[in-house]
């Protein structure tokens, strides 16, 4: 996939990616089993592309608007530190991040899928909608993914940031030298 060069040179400063999570990180279903557990699908390609992002440097965090013990189970496996689940106010939620992270908005890209991330949309460095995404989300979005949410859509968007700060690379040449 080609990018244009404003993509490119935003994806260049990323030092942190916050994410959505139904629609984004999953396929947007939500699950209930006969004992009303919920069940949630991860991608675990995704979940690659999140801990190459760490191993790079670049930080990830969650902001969504559910609460979701299996979403604190996925958090915790990939070592994501800054997760808002229950949102009412993802903005504010994000300022927090930004706070705690000592980050601006431009060293920032956020993925979405629905109109609750346009407030993230308009501050990020870097807003990425996933290809399944709303329309009106999209409008707001510098890069729409190939992929859609729950199916790859992550993962492209590390790589994308991956690429752009020349990092990429390296980390193929690890896998090579196993």
């Amino acid at each position: 996939m080609r990018h244009n060069n404003e993509v490119l040179s935003l994806a260049s400063t990323i030092k942190y990616l916050v994410l959505d999570v139904d629609g984004v990180l999953t396929q947007g279903g939500i699950i209930f089993d006969d004992s009303g557990r919920e069940i949630k699908i991860f991608n675990v390609r995704d979940g690659h592309g999140i801990k190459m992002l760490q191993h790079a440097g670049i930080g990830v965090g969650i902001i969504t608007g559910r609460h979701s013990e299996v979403v604190s189970l996925r958090a915790k496996e990939l070592q994501i530190e800054h997760i808002f689940q229950n949102s009412s106010n993802k903005a504010e939620d994000y300022e927090r991040i930004k706070t705690i992270t000592g980050l601006r908005d431009k060293e920032i890209a956020c993925i979405g899928d629905d109109i609750n991330d346009l407030p993230l949309m308009k501050r990020v460095g870097l807003p990425i909608a996933v290809k399944d995404a709303e329309e009106e989300l999209k409008r707001h979005a510098l890069y729409i993914t190939s992929r859609e949410g729950g199916k790859g859509a992550v993962r492209e968007a590390c790589e994308l940031i991956l690429k752009a700060q020349g990092k990429w690379q390296r980390i193929i040449d690890a896998y090579l030298q196993v």
